[in-house]
């Protein structure tokens, strides 16, 4: 019996499909901000943090657009609130956005917003998950229509993309109100790190007079939200209009609008104290939690006199001397390694030393989250993201394929080892009727044996560049291909060419009339040249410019031109190096670079897999490197090993290496 049709495809124009994805781009400061449910595909720019919001058209592809009830749009209401995203039935059990073109490794702040305001008339607020990654974030519990709930997560990425995805419990539709990216610099919060999410509880700006007021940005420039709380029965509020200063190497840089207030208690003998409960997740009972209490002395105070206090969680010290703020500069005092109790207890008492009573500017509160679930293996993912965006597959494969593994896409089969990504092993493509060519990323793992494809009754689908009828074979009544070459086979014949076609070369004094093109080549490039042609691709600048989405993302820059980030149709990431009209490289030298690392290959260099000699333009296009340049690694050995030179010669023994780190592969091998 054949399989049930199970792709839906739909045919767009491809210029379409490139003008959504340029929109899915980080801004200038690194910032992506989502307006989920948003109509159309024209964002807009906020009034007043002037910041830019995107619909969500480049961001998913599922679910439906609504706008909340009238009754709970107000005067004060802000634009991004106007309207939701809902995943009702079949959208799926989990459905997630996808922000891509960001800084694998990096620190992001991740903030998704909800309010239900009865969009869809029935009055009952859902419940659902927030996943980040493959990793648990967070239950949203939505009690209210008129409730706006922000969730948010500071997170190590570990790849160049993050999905924030939806999950379907059964307790009613998930929804989504935007989704806010915000990069953060490396060294802060060092207590989220690659195996540990900090999730937000609280993020308190004590004692503003304004208790309407929230600092966002742009007076924080990494757009955390600080809320204000003052109680002037309970509190006396001090203040400066003086910038409040972070200090070197700080961890939380916190704004100066928050620091220029504090709260301080009526008399020397009373404390401040506040607490919170323990909020018990699906997947961990009883969180773990740490605090950071910032501080800073906003009073020049007399000779004499002294303000110095102990910080104390559930009658415990956090640390065994009195503390003592320095004037006009942040410092804070913070939890490393999560405690976990049902109700935390912050008191903040005077020590016998001070004459002062004790202060508090603001407080953040996280619980923790453990990110250790491995992905699967990113090529596999890129590869199987290019079959999804090639055949446009609008339901049930969205976020990571193998992982949660109940989550695991429909037709995918994946081997699950342990300390190592899951990877694809078998893809079954049987019964839908495809069209085109099976990507060459697919074709080389069929190849080397790591993946078996089943695509039976898909008589219009290309097996191979010369051909469009699949040779298929019996197997269980279901047709499946598997396809065993040797790789020491492949490369031994790929060798015994590249030696003939030296000898050749030799033999004819660089006559090319019976060299072996490249699959892909049918045309001479602009300048007549073929001598590149027997290992690289010959690409054409139209084709540059839609792989690059317009050449979006700037990976570098030389004395060559811009290095831009960029994927094959196979998913395969590479690095285009684009000449320059100002370079004051021309074609020769474009030449040699070229014909060099075609016939260079080492551990240690980085392949070129393809150029463009278009006319004007001109383009080298490189495999990516992961792992950064030479320069970057010893530049940073600098700081991180206490290795110092002098200004002058540290910038001579860098200079001397940053060409020769254009071309190496992994510096850290060596």
């Amino acid at each position: 019996m054949a399989a049930t049709p199970w792709l839906a495809f739909v045919c767009l124009a491809s210029s379409a499909a490139i003008v959504l994805q340029a929109r899915a781009q980080p801004d200038s400061k690194g910032f992506i901000s989502i307006d989920c449910g948003l109509p159309g595909e024209t964002g807009y720019v906020n009034d007043t943090t002037k910041l830019s919001y995107a619909t969500d058209a480049g961001f998913i592809d599922a679910g439906t657009n609504h706008n909340i009830s009238a009754e709970y749009i107000t005067p004060s209401l802000v634009r991004s609130w106007y309207n939701v995203r809902s995943f009702p039935s079949p959208a799926g059990t989990r459905n997630c956005y996808t922000l891509r073109s960001i800084e694998r490794g990096l620190k992001y702040l991740i903030r998704a917003r909800f309010k239900y305001g009865n969009y869809d008339g029935l009055d009952r607020p859902p419940v659902f998950h927030l996943y980040v990654g493959v990793n648990f974030w967070t239950a949203v519990n939505v009690t209210r229509p008129d409730e706006a709930m922000l969730m948010e997560v500071i997170v190590v990425v570990p790849d160049d993309y993050v999905q924030v995805c939806l999950v379907n419990t059964g307790a009613g539709t998930p929804f989504i109100s935007g989704i806010d990216l915000r990069p953060l610099k490396r060294t802060l919060y060092p207590q989220a790190i690659a195996s540990q999410g900090l999730v937000l509880h609280a993020r308190i700006n004590f004692g503003p007079t304004d208790v309407s007021g929230i600092v966002k940005y742009p007076d924080d420039p990494h757009d955390r939200v600080w809320m204000p709380w003052a109680n002037a029965a309970d509190w006396a509020v001090i203040s400066t209009t003086k910038k409040v200063q972070n200090i070197e190497h700080d961890l939380f840089d916190v704004p100066t609008a928050v620091m220029q207030t504090a709260i301080r208690s009526p008399n020397i003998w009373q404390g401040i104290e506040f607490l919170w409960d323990a909020v018990p997740q699906p997947n961990d009972a009883s969180p773990g939690y740490i605090a950071i209490m910032h501080f800073s002395e906003l009073q020049q105070l007399p000779s004499g006199a002294v303000r110095e206090f102990y910080v104390n969680l559930n009658g415990k010290s956090w640390f065994s001397s009195g503390f003592r703020p320095d004037y006009l500069y942040t410092s804070a005092t913070y939890i490393s390694i999560p405690s976990r109790h049902s109700r935390y207890d912050v008191t903040i008492n005077a020590t016998a030393n001070s004459t002062l009573p004790p202060i508090i500017s603001a407080a953040e509160v996280y619980s923790v989250i453990p990110t250790t679930t491995l992905a699967t293996d990113s090529q596999d993912v890129y590869a199987i993201m290019a079959i999804k965006a090639k055949y446009q597959v609008k339901k049930n494969w969205m976020g990571d394929p193998c992982v949660p593994e109940n989550m695991s896409w429909d037709r995918l089969t994946c081997g699950y080892a342990i300390a190592s990504p899951p990877r694809i092993s078998t893809i079954d493509l049987s019964g839908n009727q495809l069209n085109g060519s099976i990507p060459s990323g697919l074709l080389k793992r069929i190849q080397d044996g790591s993946l078996s494809l089943r695509y039976g009754n898909n008589p219009n689908l290309c097996t191979s560049r010369s051909s469009c009828q699949p040779a298929t074979t019996k197997r269980n009544g279901k047709l499946a291909i598997y396809i065993s070459v040797p790789v020491a086979l492949v490369v031994a014949l790929i060798l015994a060419m590249v030696l003939l076609f030296c000898f050749l070369k030799r033999r004819q004094h660089g006559s090319m009339n019976n060299s072996v093109k490249p699959q892909n080549e049918t045309r001479r490039d602009a300048y007549g040249d073929s001598s590149l042609r027997l290992e690289s691709r010959w690409f054409t600048y139209k084709e540059l410019e839609i792989m690059t989405n317009n050449f979006q993302r700037v990976l570098g820059r030389g004395g060559f031109g811009y290095v831009y980030d960029d994927f094959l149709d196979d998913g395969t990431r590479v690095a285009v190096k684009l000449r320059s009209h100002s370079s004051n490289q021309g074609v020769k030298e474009f030449l040699a670079e070229a014909q060099i690392l075609t016939r260079i290959h080492h551990k240690n260099l980085v392949s070129i897999i393809g150029y463009c000699n278009d006319g004007e333009y001109m383009a080298l296009v490189y495999e990516y490197m992961s792992e950064g340049t030479l320069q970057e690694h010893i530049a940073e050995a600098t700081v991180t090993e206490g290795v110092y030179l002098g200004d002058r010669d540290s910038e001579l023994h860098l200079n001397l290496l940053k060409d020769w780190s254009t071309y190496t592969r992994d510096a850290t091998r060596f």
